[in-house]
């Protein structure tokens, strides 16, 4: 089963990124890095330059919301804001709501979320500093370690930093194992 990872050229927090990518390989999953632009991506530590990684397919060339079962929105502070500021990654985003698959998002990735339109009437969490964009798009924040908003189609699963990576995890991989059935 084939996962989508969505992100920026430059700026994904890796660990946000890694984490997740090696619980969804160890549940089954098939990961795959989808950017903007083919080539590699920059991933960073907070803000300094971490390790590049390869992308699997990009927005430019052959990515498609049809050929994957389930988003996954890695944060980073620069990673989500390049990624709202592109049109084909907000329709990528816009793509699996609409098709009724489930869409994990991290820190700071909820901003493309909101540029989406996709949060509206929902509950989520995020970095601190989303909140008020939240609310405004019409979402109930809370400041918890992980968030599951629905339960089957169109399920949110939203976290707010690297240190609730372990429960991010268990709920990505959790919806993985429901996916597949």
């Amino acid at each position: 089963m084939r996962i989508a990872f969505l992100v920026a050229p430059e700026g994904v927090e890796q660990i946000e990124l890694t984490d997740p990518w090696r619980a969804v390989q160890d549940a089954g999953g098939s990961p795959e890095l989808v950017s903007t632009k083919p080539g590699r991506v920059q991933a960073f530590h907070h803000l300094d330059k971490a390790d590049t990684f390869a992308v699997d397919a990009s927005l430019d060339d052959d990515a498609r919301p049809d050929d994957y079962a389930l988003l996954v929105l890695p944060g980073g502070l620069a990673n989500p804001d390049a990624l709202r500021l592109d049109e084909r990654a907000v329709a990528f985003v816009q793509a699996f709501f609409a098709a009724g698959k489930p869409v994990a998002a991290i820190c700071h990735a909820p901003w493309i979320l909101v540029e989406a339109g996709v949060v509206d009437g929902r509950t989520l969490t995020s970095w601190p500093s989303l909140r008020t964009d939240i609310r405004n798009a019409g979402g109930n924040w809370v400041d918890e370690q992980v968030v599951v908003c629905g339960n089957g189609p169109n399920t949110l699963i939203t976290s707010r930093r690297p240190k609730d990576l372990k429960a991010f995890d268990t709920a990505l991989t959790e919806e993985l194992q429901r996916v597949k059935r």
